[in-house]
């Protein structure tokens, strides 16, 4: 598990920067290794991977902006209590709405979305972010954060539904609404399905193969620039 990178602190704020942070390089799964649990738990179908996604990010991008904004008046003793309470009032809330507007959703993702409570990448962003910077920019991290996990639960649950079942987006209109009919796409007519994908060891593999090739592209930039950096100096000294 790599460790989390620093947060840039507010004389030397970088949007693009969290951006790509959030996205990518500093990815809540592929890069840190946090909220495993829910990545191989409801990932089975690529919408029950994008709701879970959505409330998750709803719930990191709302704790960083009230930290932030509480932060002139938060004593250091008692922050993580407050970050925990904080929390669990947003998750709370999520839980409430999904199962009052997405109920078959609810029913779909069940103990895990009270889970995001315990979700380290929630506590880690309010503790290493929002606790330092402004509002905005603290909404924008937990925006990007969210985003970049919820990527990646919907590229596992696409990969294990297309292989497990030929199917992408399957439940879409009765899980999200009937406006989300159109996602539901059969890729594979006639297909029996691949059992293992859409059971836990499926998950794993996907997650496994999902790990390396962030590795092999990360290398693989990293030599890219390299590159273009000798190819600048080379022209300079020139």
């Amino acid at each position: 598990m790599s460790t989390p990178t620093a947060s840039p602190t507010k004389a030397t704020l970088d949007w693009g920067a969290i951006t790509q942070q959030g996205l990518w390089g500093n990815n809540v799964i592929l890069a840190q290794g946090l909220a495993l649990c829910p990545a191989l738990a409801v990932t089975s179908t690529t919408t029950n991977g994008l709701g879970m996604g959505l409330a998750t990010t709803a719930v990191i991008a709302a704790s960083n902006l009230l930290v932030s904004l509480m932060r002139p008046v938060m004593s250091p003793e008692v922050r993580i209590p407050v970050y925990i309470v904080l929390i669990a009032t947003l998750v709370t809330l999520v839980d409430l709405g999904l199962n009052a507007y997405a109920h078959e959703l609810h029913k779909a993702l069940g103990l895990f979305i009270a889970l995001i409570v315990v979700n380290c990448a929630v506590l880690g962003r309010a503790e290493a972010f929002a606790s330092k910077n402004p509002a905005l920019a603290s909404v924008l991290d937990g925006l990007v954060t969210g985003l970049g996990f919820t990527a990646v639960l919907m590229v596992l649950g696409g990969v294990r539904e297309i292989i497990g079942s030929g199917t992408l987006f399957a439940g879409a209109a009765q899980l999200l609404g009937s406006g989300f009919a159109f996602l539901e796409v059969r890729l594979i007519p006639d297909y029996r399905g691949f059992l293992l994908a859409i059971l836990p060891p499926g998950g794993f593999l996907a997650l496994g193969l999902l790990l390396a090739g962030k590795r092999l592209i990360d290398a693989r930039l990293a030599v890219s620039q390299e590159s273009r950096a000798l190819a600048r100096a080379a022209q300079a000294a020139a």
